[in-house]
């Protein structure tokens, strides 16, 4: 009777899988051959020994098979390695699917450190940021960086001044949103991208020398600009979907979607109208200037408890007016609750303003052509009415000042309601919580400022407030 082929019990303790197996399987090929051997002189023998008439059919019985397994005993960690293996493969696999189609996400770590470029250098009233990463909407304050992306919206009081990684300039006007969509600069420093979209309202940009290679784009829902060097001009984007482009110095290409291209110099006018056509360039109506009651000018009220004012203003030095708007308020921002006086359609280079109570006001102007072109407002002027004082003494408490950064200081205290507030050439209204805040800037051999509080009465009272040290 044949003996099944002993079973080979396999300890990897060391060495190599694949060699284990070759030697198996060779000593596996030697057994068989070996089998087929003694299987074939049993059969010889058989028929030698076995009656033909009782003869066993000897390949019937041959079908049956009988099979031998080996164990294999493999470690544990040996296992668990093989699994970490392909864990990692996968995970390798993985990862250069995503740099292939999505790029290298470490490619900015080393520019985390490095300031945004992009960052307020003035602003006041309310002003936000809404980050591009997270949508969080924060409130503007002097050490906000902007990064491409984020969005800047300034409320109906407020105003902001930004610098840009060229060395340009923004100044976002009341009601205006913009967005920060790249503000980079080369290694070397010399060549740089800006890229801002004036989403709605009016922004004015500044340039200055630009170098070789620089990339400055002022985008509109309707057109995009590149910018020159030296040039000095303003986008507005008006609620019923038409723009505005007024170029008071410099040049600039715009394009719009049509991929329509005008050159607008120094001096000129562009209308767009909702369809995304040009106007033909228009020579630009200059802003008119203001010329009396003087900027902080102090107006004493009558008997009657009131004054009367004067307003009068030149006419605009480029372009020719039709007409002219006026607009007085109690607030610099001119919010909709703080005008006292709206004339519109005044031929005339002047406004008599009447019945003025005692307070702080300010004023505006512009032009209209008879093209339908509409200047800039100027900028406003204040004036102040008031009564003889009483000599009484204006309290001011808490005063202090906190640094922001560079030049630019924050002027803090508590005063009643209505007070004016002057320090560094700035004013502000102390709000009804009695809690105000003024942003200056001091020369850094400057080491106090002088503030000023004024009350309706037209009584004054003078303080000073240390600067104190400057950090970095």
């Amino acid at each position: 009777m044949l003996e099944p082929i002993p079973a080979c019990v396999l300890f990897f303790k060391s060495g190599s899988l694949l060699t284990a197996a070759l030697n198996y399987h060779l000593r596996l090929g030697s057994d068989l051959h070996t089998l087929g051997r003694a299987d074939s002189r049993v059969r010889t023998r058989a028929s030698q020994i076995v009656d033909p008439s009782e003869q066993v059919d000897l390949t019937m019985a041959n079908k049956t098979s009988h099979f031998a397994f080996d164990w294999w005993i493999i470690q544990k960690r040996f296992v668990y390695l093989i699994i970490a293996l392909l864990m990692l493969c996968g995970l390798a696999a993985g990862a250069a699917v995503y740099v292939w189609k999505y790029g290298n996400p470490l490619k900015n770590v080393a520019k985390l450190n490095n300031p945004a470029g992009a960052r307020f250098m003035s602003f006041e009233g309310d002003v936000r940021v809404v980050r591009a990463a997270t949508r969080e909407t924060i409130s503007a304050s002097g050490d906000t960086e902007l990064y491409p992306g984020d969005t800047v919206q300034t409320q109906a009081s407020g105003r902001a001044r930004i610098g840009l990684a060229d060395g340009s300039t923004l100044v976002v006007k009341p009601n205006s949103t913009i967005i920060i969509r790249d503000n980079a600069r080369a290694d070397d420093g010399k060549k740089t991208n800006v890229h801002v979209v004036v989403d709605s309202g009016q922004m004015s940009v500044r340039t200055d020398q630009l170098p070789e290679g620089t990339n400055n784009v002022v985008e509109t829902p309707q057109t995009k600009n590149q910018m020159g060097e030296k040039t000095n001009v303003s986008f507005g984007v008006n609620p019923e979907g038409t723009e505005e482009i007024r170029v008071n110095t410099g040049v600039i290409e715009t394009t719009n979607h049509a991929g329509d291209k005008t050159s607008i110099h120094g001096g000129e006018y562009v209308s767009v109208n909702n369809s995304g056509r040009l106007s033909a360039p228009q020579r630009l109506l200059d802003v008119p200037q203001p010329s009396e009651p003087h900027d902080l000018e102090k107006v004493l009220a009558g008997g009657n408890g009131s004054a009367s004012v004067g307003l009068k203003w030149q006419r605009p030095q480029s372009g020719a007016a039709a007409y002219y708007r006026v607009e007085v308020a109690t607030s610099p921002f001119f919010v909709a609750d703080g005008k006292v006086i709206e004339r519109d359609q005044l031929a005339a280079t002047e406004l008599g303003a009447s019945d003025l109570r005692p307070g702080v006001y300010f004023w505006r102007v512009r032009a209209t052509a008879s093209s339908g072109q509409v200047s800039d407002w100027s900028e406003p002027q204040k004036f102040i009415v008031a009564t003889r004082g009483t000599g009484s003494q204006v309290a001011v408490s808490n005063l202090a000042a906190e640094f922001l950064g560079g030049n630019i200081f924050l002027i803090r205290g508590k005063a009643e309601a209505g007070t004016t507030i002057h320090a560094g050439g700035r004013e502000t209204i102390v709000p009804s919580d009695g809690n105000f805040q003024l942003q200056i800037t001091a020369s850094s051999a400057t080491r106090e400022v002088a503030v000023e509080a004024q009350d309706s009465q037209g009584n004054s009272s003078q303080y000073k407030v240390s600067l104190g040290a400057r950090r970095g």
